[in-house]
């Protein structure tokens, strides 16, 4: 079954005028996005670099919005030409902003102001405050002091959009309390909030008696994940956990007193307490051992994937069924490839339940399909591969090599190119663009003394390309490197050494007379 008819962009803006979709918003905003698809895509368009700038500190995108400065200043890249948002006053180091989540108001819930219908940045501060920031203006909307007897430095998602987990630094425990054992030291806190407004469900300590050596932990879908050293990886409901070892329920602005101390919660200098303290071993849900810890759970129905714990395992990866850990039929995955840097998979993230699979020249997109006249077995298929343009006389042309020794002798050595070696094009960013539907490939191959980037449209469904797009800025492979494809946006982030960073915007632009020479050129290379 080959790909649909291309849409008549007349016809749907046409049909859009004349009303035909007003009884469904979704479907209006389907077939704008499904309009803005076919013009990003089409020959006569391009994009073009509106805008380049660089920075002594961590640039950061978030849906059309650039941040400098630690998220101190906001720059909008919805305009033809980037303009400035907002800056908030220049703060102290012990101020900063650490990290950030972009808030964005859900739909068919009633919030109590006007200003919680536009989007918000959630910031946490170096020095333990949470604030909720006007993603347009700046200005602080709500702010809560977390606590003194640690330090929060990291922002996540537990369930998008509605719950966030806020976390500690991990404590190694000091030289005197291991000694005295007296009391296990907590190895790191979880603080955790329903979003908009701020409301405290708890935090949470994860201490060295009931849960040992941990190396992190962190909340997703309500799942407590914990890690160790050796690959182990367990998972535990935070629900139960917080019905069963909730000390105290603390409300936020409320009047408190917690070990002799009173104050009001989430307040200077009172904060949050600690209320939820684990003093026996909760149910264990699920445990597996993983190479680095590496574990991901997708798919229709559930699987999940990890690579098996030993070092001379990695790049092999086994993809298994959640409720019974059976592997799928072709579910162990390795790529056969010989490169300085390893292949990874994960699963697609547009909720189709396929697995994507990247290495150095190509990469795969799997599907999970039941096994025929088995429908409790599932197996892994291939749906669609987008390989690397490369020459492919290229690597014949350099092995078994002669070498003429001193004396005269002929010596002959096999010489074989790397998978990812610079001067053939290699896959080094895939994403996915779920509004266009389309997944973004940057290719890289090393041109004389530098590096060449280009970026590539392929079809979601069938894996075809649509588009490229070539970076008019040089790509060292050695530098940190982020690309964002943000419907008619492109946006490349490159750290330097000595912290440098770098940010280049590009724009859609329509010109059909030069697209028409920029298309010619390009056939004949």
């Amino acid at each position: 079954m080959g790909p649909t008819q291309k849409p008549n962009v007349c016809r749907q803006l046409s049909r859009r005028a004349l009303g035909f979709f007003s009884r469904d918003a979704g479907v209006v905003q389907r077939t704008n996005l499904g309009i803005l698809r076919v013009l990003v895509c089409q020959e006569s368009t391009k994009f073009k670099n509106v805008w380049t700038t660089h920075s002594k500190s961590p640039i950061a995108y978030e849906r059309g919005r650039i941040y400098f400065d630690n998220y101190r200043c906001c720059v909008s890249s919805v305009a033809s030409e980037p303009r400035k948002l907002y800056e908030m006053p220049k703060c102290s180091k012990s101020e900063k902003i650490e990290d950030a989540l972009l808030w964005e108001c859900p739909v068919g819930e009633i919030l109590p102001n006007s200003s919680d219908y536009k989007s918000s940045l959630i910031a946490l501060t170096a020095h333990n405050w949470l604030f909720r920031i006007s993603a347009t203006t700046g200005k602080v909307l709500e702010k809560i002091y977390l606590a003194s007897y640690c330090k929060f430095r990291y922002l996540s998602w537990d369930t998008p959009q509605e719950v966030i987990a806020v976390k500690s630094a991990q404590n190694k425990g000091s030289v005197l309390s291991r000694q005295a054992s007296i009391q296990q030291p907590v190895l790191l806190y979880l603080a955790v909030f329903h979003v908009l407004p701020f409301k405290l469900i708890g935090i949470l300590e994860i201490n060295k008696k009931i849960f040992g050596n941990v190396t992190d932990a962190t909340l997703s879908h309500g799942i407590l994940i914990v890690m160790y050293s050796s690959g182990l990886v367990r998972l535990y409901s935070f629900q139960a956990i917080t019905e069963q070892f909730m000390q105290q329920k603390l409300d936020l602005g409320c009047a408190c007193r917690w070990g002799g101390t009173a104050g009001t919660v989430g307040e200077a200098p009172f904060g949050i307490p600690c209320n939820i303290k684990i003093t026996d071993t909760p149910p264990l849900l699920f445990e597996v051992s993983s190479l680095e810890n590496a574990f991901q759970i997708g798919g229709h129905p559930w699987h999940y994937i990890i690579t098996p714990n030993k070092k001379k395992q990695k790049g092999v990866f086994h993809i298994c069924a959640l409720k019974d850990n059976s592997l799928a039929k072709n579910g162990i995955q390795e790529m056969e490839c010989c490169s300085l840097e390893s292949d990874w998979i994960y699963f697609h993230p547009d909720a189709s339940g396929r697995i994507i699979h990247v290495g150095p020249n190509q990469v795969k997109v799997l599907k999970l399909n039941e096994v025929e006249n088995n429908s409790a077995q599932h197996q892994i298929s291939e749906d669609f591969v987008i390989l690397a343009n490369r020459e492919k006389n290229k690597v014949s042309q350099n092995e078994n090599l002669p070498t003429v020794t001193a004396s005269g002798r002929v010596v002959k050595r096999n010489f074989n190119l790397l998978d990812d070696d610079p001067e053939q094009e290699t896959f080094k960013i895939v994403d996915y663009e779920d509004e266009l539907d389309l997944l973004s490939v940057v290719a890289v191959t090393q041109i004389d003394a530098e590096g060449k980037a280009h970026l590539d449209f392929h079809c979601n469904e069938y894996g075809t390309l649509l588009k490229s797009i070539p970076l008019v800025e040089s790509w060292d492979v050695t530098y940190s490197h982020e690309v964002y494809f943000d419907r008619d946006l492109v946006l490349h982030i490159e750290q330097k050494p000595s912290r440098v960073f770098s940010c280049y915007v590009y724009q859609m632009v329509c010109d059909p007379g030069e697209e028409e020479t920029t298309n010619r050129s390009c056939e004949k290379e």
